[in-house]
This record gives structure tokens, C-alpha cells and sequence, in this order.
């Protein structure tokens, strides 16, 4: 079975499951590509750029991305798309080409689905964290989404809304044990209790 090709987006930003991504588009390439995403009712791929930029050459990028979902566009005051997505299933990257428009290509396999766990006592602290973090990013998600009782929700929206550093995010990202990631988060955090 040949594995399934998707275009490419890199960023300086790791996209979560379930996760928001808000973006400009400028470049020729992605106006493109959003514009047969939505056309096609299709997605793309996000992935985290390691070395280079969002601009121009191919970046080399992280091993395993989000596919993202365009939920809205709009055309912003300084005439550019804007678009918001919503993370979906993760992917790693098999391999990757440039189109001759320039978009990036990815042919990937699916990363494995991470395990369901209930939020662990010891990290109760942790939803407490995220729920005030989350007054200062109102409408970010929606309000049924919301489930401070699930590890992975937990641990994925704190792992994408603090300042980390994107490998300690991408680290995140690639973790398919939800507890894993919150003993990574809290880690970085230093909570002492």
C-alpha cells in the first residue's frame, strides 16, 4: 500500500491534536494549497521547522507533524488571507520533495494514537495551572472541548500554550503516553509540591 502524500507546511510552531493555529498567509505557494485545502475539502500537514525559515528554501524540519484543518478564513485589514485550523492526527514524515510551485510534499504513515488515561492525582495541580492560563486565551477552544479530567487534553494544551522552547514542545508532541507528557511538563514547570 503506498503511503498517503499531503502538502507540507513548515512553521516555527508545533501544532497539536486538538490544538488551534492561527496563520497569515502571504506566500504564493500556501495561497495555493489553502485555497485547493478548502476547494477539495482537504488538509495539510504541519511541521516544526529545526533549521532554516518559514520563507523561501526547505527548512529541515521534525519527524513527526499535525494535520490541521481549516476552520475560518478571513481577509485581514492588510489585505492578506487569514486562516484557523484545528490539529488533528499526528504523522511522521517517511519523506519529503519540493513541487516545482514550491510547496513542500510530505508522503507520511500515521503516528501511533496515544492512550486514553484519566488525569493522575498527582498531577491535579497541572489542570489547575492550565485553567488559569486559559482565562488569558479566551475562545481558543471551545467551550465542549474543554476536559480537565483527561491527561492528553491536559498535557497537550499546557505543552502548546507555554513558553517551551519548540523542541521541548515537538518532544511533547511525539510522546503517545499522555501521563509521559505531563511528568515532562510539570518537569519544566518545577512545581514543588
Amino acid at each position: 500500500m503506498t503511503p498517503p502524500t499531503i502538502p507540507l507546511f513548515p512553521l516555527k510552531t508545533v501544532l497539536f491534536p486538538g490544538g488551534p493555529l492561527r496563520l497569515r498567509i502571504f506566500e504564493t505557494r500556501y495561497l495555493d494549497m489553502i485555497g485547493r485545502c478548502m476547494r477539495e475539502a482537504t488538509d495539510f500537514g504541519v511541521v516544526l521547522i529545526l533549521e532554516g525559515s518559514e520563507a523561501g528554501e526547505i527548512a529541515s524540519t521534525a519527524p513527526v507533524g499535525t494535520l490541521a484543518t481549516i476552520v475560518d478564513f478571513e481577509k485581514l485589514e492588510d489585505g492578506l488571507l487569514g486562516i484557523t485550523a484545528r490539529g488533528g492526527r499526528r504523522f511522521r514524515v517517511l519523506s519529503m520533495s519540493r513541487q516545482s510551485d514550491g510547496l513542500n510534499v510530505g508522503s507520511i504513515a500515521w503516528h501511533p494514537h496515544e492512550q486514553a488515561a484519566a488525569l493522575p492525582e498527582r498531577h491535579a495541580v497541572l489542570a489547575d495551572v492550565l485553567r488559569q492560563a486559559l482565562l488569558n486565551v479566551v475562545g481558543m477552544y471551545p467551550e465542549g472541548e474543554v476536559n480537565y479530567t483527561d491527561a492528553g487534553w491536559v498535557g497537550s494544551r499546557l505543552a502548546e500554550i507555554l513558553p517551551f522552547d519548540p523542541v521541548d514542545k515537538q518532544a511533547c508532541l511525539e510522546m503517545t503516553d499522555p501521563v509521559e507528557r505531563l511528568d515532562f511538563v510539570r518537569a519544566r514547570l518545577d512545581i514543588r509540591l
